[in-house]
């Protein structure tokens, strides 16, 4: 699960340039902490190049109630919610890293050793006009897995391109062990 991640723009050049491309698009997007229903931004192909956008994180969850914030790599491609955006909406969430919680609840911050940019995999969507986002789990790798079960997709930087333009690529990363990841108290 992926309920909150970081987006402190000062930590990486590339992740200061794209949020502030998101901000010209939509000013209420959100840096720093980044919770449910937030705008914040998100990378996508659009007519051969990548793109910043600006979305909400959190498709309508069923009947008009909650969000639905992650998606299950495992099983987005047989969820009516998921499959096409799986098939043609693939985006990528630029963070500066993700949050879990230990068992004792204290908040741990989960980044990419060597860097301060990770990038999640996910999926977007229109709703009632509103472009929208979830982020892609799977399974705990063993660097995440004493603290919680499930953790985002993490997507490599020279891997970001293919997730956004290659179908039968974006499927055999879903279906990889994301790379070992270094955590801290936040």
């Amino acid at each position: 699960m992926c309920g909150r991640y970081s987006l402190f723009t000062d930590e990486d050049p590339e992740i200061k340039r794209i949020a502030a491309a998101a901000l010209l698009l939509d000013p209420s997007v959100k840096t720093g902490e980044i919770f449910p229903a937030n705008t914040a931004p998100v990378l996508l192909e659009t007519g051969g190049r990548i793109e910043v956008g600006a979305f909400g994180w959190g498709f309508p969850g069923w009947k008009g109630k909650g969000a639905v914030i992650n998606a299950r790599g495992e099983t987005a491609a047989e969820k009516r919610m998921f499959q096409a955006a799986l098939h043609a909406r693939r985006c990528v969430v630029p963070t500066t890293g993700f949050y879990e919680w230990d068992a004792e609840k204290r908040k741990q911050l989960f980044r990419l050793p060597g860097s301060r940019a990770v990038y999640l995999a996910g999926l977007y969507g229109a709703f009632a006009g509103e472009n929208r986002y979830v982020i892609l789990t799977t399974a705990a790798n063993a660097s995440v897995a004493e603290i919680h079960h499930r953790m985002p997709v993490v997507l490599e930087r020279g891997r970001i391109e293919a997730w956004l333009t290659d179908e039968t690529a974006a499927a055999l990363l879903l279906r990889e062990t994301p790379p070992a990841l270094e955590h801290a108290p936040a």
